[in-house]
């Protein structure tokens, strides 16, 4: 979405504010240009010719955003069953996806072996489990290679006491496990964290699964996760994919070639991919000035986007309906009946009464984290495609509060 001749639009002249008049707010609205964009980049970053792409749908698991990706060419990276059965209902073969769930029972790996998808293990009683109920299936295991990255410690998943992987210091307990029950293992993983900027930090996780791998003689792939750092604030600095992508290309074909023979080098973007196309709208309700702040109160709240506040992660916020008012400082909040504050101390173009506000960055984490507290709806999905505009999710209904209860008489 660009300002031009003071108007915002999205491609094709789509204007934001008959969008929110069409389909209502809030609102979320996708550009598929810039999925599109984000996904050539990244595939163009990585030289590697045996190089695969699983989009991390846990991100902005809409279907036709996952059969947009498909048709890109990109597998999926799946946490559960419920996302594993939505990315074979947009098209995805079962071996293009991973299944790398945390704390999973016994049940869900059970159905994942049914749909024959490719399975990550990361729990030592897991790795036992398998060698009794499933010796010949082929399997990955995910490694922690105890290392800390990421923004925060809330999006910190690699680090020695993380829930997440077999610790690296446990290998020798993993191999005599593989090794007494001769378990097929085809592939490692590990994912460190998000918001990495350090590019030394990928490739030390990346030397820290070598090491492992070399145990492993029947590897097919490799996963290095992901982590990719995207601007959120004007001027931002974010992750060099390129750099990245040319240096761990060189160095993977350095290690299959140590290996002895060229394996798949897998990672798994998720906001990398749609977090710059998602955009959210909603409406000005009221203007509110105590004797020390301005807020701009708003028809939404962390039940539509929770990332301010379960991350205090930043978004850029403007007035969409008078985009050139002199700008005033305000506290942007929340309908919710809680502490809902989008962002304190905000420099935002004057909004009176009926204004619609737009926060950027807002496809990663926004609707697939949405919930009905306060009873409230969850919003519409808009994908904006080749200059058109499609409803890709209808906004909830007081019937879906109220599906699936029983009424019981007392």
């Amino acid at each position: 979405m660009q300002l031009i001749n003071d108007k915002y639009q999205f491609p094709g002249g789509i204007d934001p504010l008959e969008l929110c008049k069409q389909y209502g707010t809030p609102l979320y609205v996708y550009d598929a240009a810039i999925i599109e964009r984000q996904y050539r980049r990244i595939t163009k970053a990585y030289t590697y010719p045996k190089f695969r792409v699983h989009y991390a749908c846990k991100a902005l698991n809409n279907l036709t955003i996952l059969r947009l990706l498909r048709q890109m060419g990109s597998a999926l990276d799946c946490v559960s069953i419920g996302e594993v059965r939505l990315g074979l209902l947009a098209g995805y073969p079962p071996q293009d996806i991973l299944f790398t769930p945390n704390f999973a029972g016994v049940d869900e790996y059970e159905e994942a072996v049914k749909l024959g998808i490719k399975i990550n293990i990361d729990a030592i009683p897991m790795l036992e489990n398998w060698g009794l109920h499933h010796p010949d299936v082929p399997f990955c295991i995910r490694i922690n290679p105890h290392l800390m990255a990421g923004g925060n410690e809330k999006i910190s998943v690699g680090h020695i006491d993380s829930k997440f992987g077999i610790s690296i210091h446990q290998l020798p307990h993993v191999m005599r496990i593989v090794e007494n029950q001769k378990l097929k293992v085809e592939g490692l993983h590990m994912h460190t964290g998000s918001d990495i900027l350090d590019v030394d930090v990928f490739l030390r996780g990346a030397e820290i699964l070598f090491e492992a791998a070399r145990k492993f003689p029947d590897l097919k792939y490799i996963d290095l996760g992901s982590g990719f750092k995207v601007p959120y604030k004007p001027d931002d600095i974010e992750t060099d994919v390129e750099e990245v992508g040319e240096k761990l290309s060189q160095r993977f074909a350095e290690f299959c070639q140590e290996y002895g023979r060229e394996l798949t080098l897998m990672i798994e973007p998720g906001k990398f991919l749609v977090s710059e196309a998602g955009f959210f709208f909603a409406k000005c309700t009221l203007v509110k000035q105590t004797t020390s702040t301005a807020f701009v109160g708003l028809n939404t709240g962390f039940n539509h986007l929770i990332r301010p506040m379960f991350y205090g992660s930043y978004h850029k916020i403007v007035n969409v309906s008078e985009p050139t008012f002199k700008p005033r400082i305000y506290n942007v909040v929340g309908n919710i009946c809680e502490t809902d504050t989008f962002a304190a101390d905000r420099r935002i173009a004057e909004v009176v009464e009926g204004d619609i506000i737009c926060f950027h960055n807002a496809g990663a984490y926004g609707y697939t984290m949405a919930s009905n507290f306060n009873s409230r709806l969850r919003p519409a999905e808009v994908l904006i495609y080749k200059g058109k505009a499609h409803l890709i999710r209808e906004r909830d209904s007081f019937e879906d509060l109220v599906r699936g209860q029983i009424e019981v008489k007392l």
